[in-house]
């Protein structure tokens, strides 16, 4: 199935935003559709949770899981929760965390 211009569009921000994040941090999704103008419509693939914290601990991400079986992670260590993409900022990393 064809995606619409504006599935493409979203995918393609989505993307480009999320190789923004430094390694060794960790943000949500909602903040990346926060910062593209968009709420957030979280989305999980069979697997996908541990297979990103597969991916954060190669980073050096410490995470955790619960008596449940949940996946953690310590935002305020990990997280990256800057006002603007470092690519809007001419020239500076507003990563909004001083």
């Amino acid at each position: 199935m064809a995606r619409s211009d504006e599935a493409q569009w979203w995918f393609n921000a989505v993307y480009e935003a999320v190789q923004e994040i430094p390694p060794g941090s960790v943000t949500s999704y909602g903040h990346i559709a926060l910062l593209l103008g968009r709420r957030d419509g979280s989305h999980r693939g069979p697997g996908g949770a541990a297979r990103q914290a597969a991916a954060l601990r190669q980073e050096g991400v410490t995470v955790g899981t619960t008596a449940m079986g949940e996946f953690t992670v310590d935002f305020s260590t990990f997280g990256w929760f800057p006002t603007r993409l470092p690519s809007e900022v001419d020239g500076t990393n507003d990563a909004g965390d001083e």
